[in-house]
């Protein structure tokens, strides 16, 4: 039973008719002005029972966008992605065969580059995670009958048959548009075994390892910009400490070598979460050796671990407390990282990151696969926007997994393929991909959740090459709205337009029965006003707004 607010029926209505008016064109359920005469009409009931959930009487949030302070590029690369040799991600996920009934190019599936390229996949990490120190890509290479097969022992205990190799990667890489980011042996590897490798990639001359690229079928070599000299090397990479992974880092990265005018983008194993003294320890020892420093931190599943789809709001709650700390870690290592390198010619690259839930029934514990909801979304949507906010140390972020593992884009079952909701978000932040930050401020209330609180509102805003503003913003309240009045500062906007991504379910996802349950709509629910423009967020959204 809801309490009465203490407020007049009057403004309940005026209220509840201006949300409503907000809400029901992207809604897309029934005719804007039917529904706002079955509101006028039943008006008064709706005083008399009292209004829950609602925080129409709460102050609106005050944004403050300085559209005449752009001086930071958000890198498209902060939208990375990373598929690892783990559970249906290559195999069924991305790699079917050539001989397969599934529609495909050279054995990659043709339904999921399609979907993938609609997002703009900048950057792609290859081939782990865990599995890249044990990986030893000779295996990968030459005729496939001929290739010998490995137990993916941190995966399942599955059998990998390297089918999926140095050149089926590349490929993929091509038929996306995006760069290639390897991630190279150290836990098990040589150091021999890790040059050859970039020689064999990169090298346009006469050597052993460009002799067998050509003899492998491609006698052009690639280019490989982005390379990371081991994976977690903290933990599965080996359970070095950090002052032996610098000295290990420096003597590796010595032969991953700048071939035919490639030129490598050297990538070092970076911290778990809120572990500084690796940051501390690898900036002091090796800052001047690398191109990036490689964070990784997951928010978890809310309270405990659970299914992807199964939780409380209490679990909501938790879950974006959680995924707002990737603010304090990207800040706090961005300071030590300043120590060292004031010039910010180090870059902070966060190459996995995202949710962990428990994996769906039925489905093998060591494949990873879970569902993806509303939640997630809204998980994806925040941890962009502190990226953006932060593209100044920044430079790129791997989202863990592109598909059927963890936080993923998309997910597939034979030959059907659905797109999540955090493929959504994606889709939606393109916007924001090479355009200029602007700086922004907002004063917001909280969402509250018994003893727990954290901001309501979370924002980030660009504006691209064409001139146009851009602004991400995410209702973290999975019950209120929010009222947002924005000052722009520096510019002057006549139109906005926007879309959204939310459901009256906070566990709102797509099933194979189901796969458009959830996607984006038109959004109507903003206004210039003077001085920059207003808008009301509906509960649990994530809302771009474009304005020229």
């Amino acid at each position: 039973m809801y309490a009465p607010l203490n407020i007049s029926a009057a403004q309940v209505l005026k209220n509840t008719i201006w949300r409503t008016a907000s809400l029901c064109c992207w809604m897309n359920r029934m005719n804007c002005k039917q529904l706002l005469m079955t509101i006028v009409l039943t008006g008064g009931l709706t005083a008399q029972i009292g209004v829950g959930a609602d925080n129409s009487t709460a102050p609106a949030s005050k944004l403050v966008i300085h559209a005449d302070q752009a001086k930071d590029t958000i890198s498209p690369n902060i939208y990375g992605h990373f598929s690892e040799h783990l559970g249906r991600c290559i195999y069924e996920g991305i790699w079917v065969g050539e001989d397969s009934p599934i529609p495909n190019t050279r054995g990659i599936r043709n339904d999921v580059v399609a979907a993938l390229k609609k997002i703009k996949v900048p950057v792609l990490r290859w081939p782990g995670g865990c599995f890249a120190d044990e990986y030893h890509w000779q295996d990968g290479i030459g005729p496939r009958s001929q290739r010998p097969t490995m137990i993916n022992t941190h995966w399942g205990g599955v059998v990998e048959n390297n089918q999926f190799g140095t050149h089926e990667f590349m490929d993929l890489c091509e038929q996306l548009g995006c760069e290639p980011y390897i991630c190279g042996n150290v836990g098990s590897g040589s150091v021999q075994e890790m040059q050859q490798w970039v020689e064999y990639i990169t090298f346009d001359g006469v050597s052993p390892m460009a002799e067998l690229r050509k003899k492998n079928g491609h006698p052009e070599p690639w280019k490989l910009k982005f390379f990371a000299v081991g994976n977690e090397n903290w933990g599965c990479g080996g359970n070095m400490t950090p002052q032996y992974y610098a000295d290990q880092y420096k003597r590796y990265a010595t032969y991953v070598r700048n071939l035919s005018g490639n030129q490598v983008y050297k990538v070092a194993c970076g911290p778990s979460g809120a572990n500084y003294q690796w940051t501390e320890t690898l900036m002091r020892e090796a800052g001047k050796r690398m191109a990036g420093l490689a964070l990784h931190y997951y928010c978890g599943s809310g309270r405990k671990k659970q299914l992807a789809a199964e939780f409380d709001e209490g679990d909501w709650c938790a879950q974006l407390q959680r995924a707002l700390r990737m603010e304090e870690l990207v800040t706090k290592h961005s300071e030590i990282m300043d120590k060292y390198d004031p010039d910010k010619k180090v870059a902070l690259i966060v190459d996995e990151w995202g949710t962990w839930h428990l994996v769906e029934p039925g489905t093998n514990p060591g494949f990873l696969y879970q569902q993806n909801t509303l939640r997630d979304a809204l998980v994806a949507g925040v941890t962009l926007n502190i990226f953006n906010n932060h593209c100044r140390r920044v430079k790129m972020a791997n989202i863990a997994q592109i598909i059927n593992v963890l936080q993923a884009m998309i997910l597939t079952d034979k030959d059907k393929m659905l797109l999540t909701p955090t493929y959504h978000v994606f889709e939606m932040y393109t916007v924001h991909h090479d355009a200029k930050l602007l700086p922004s401020e907002i004063q917001c209330g909280d969402y509250q959740f018994g003893s727990d609180k954290l901001p309501q509102v979370n924002v980030s805003a660009s504006r691209d090459q064409a001139g146009k503003l851009h602004v991400t913003l995410c209702n973290l309240d999975p019950k209120n709205a929010a009222e947002v009045e924005c000052e722009l500062r520096g510019a002057k906007a006549a139109r906005v337009s926007g879309r959204i991504l939310t459901a009256p379910e906070m566990n709102a996802h797509n099933t194979f029965e189901r796969p458009d349950a959830l996607k984006t709509a038109g959004f109507d629910g903003a206004r210039i006003a003077a001085g920059g423009f207003a808008t009301t967020l509906p509960a649990k959204s994530v809302v771009v707004l474009e304005l020229e």
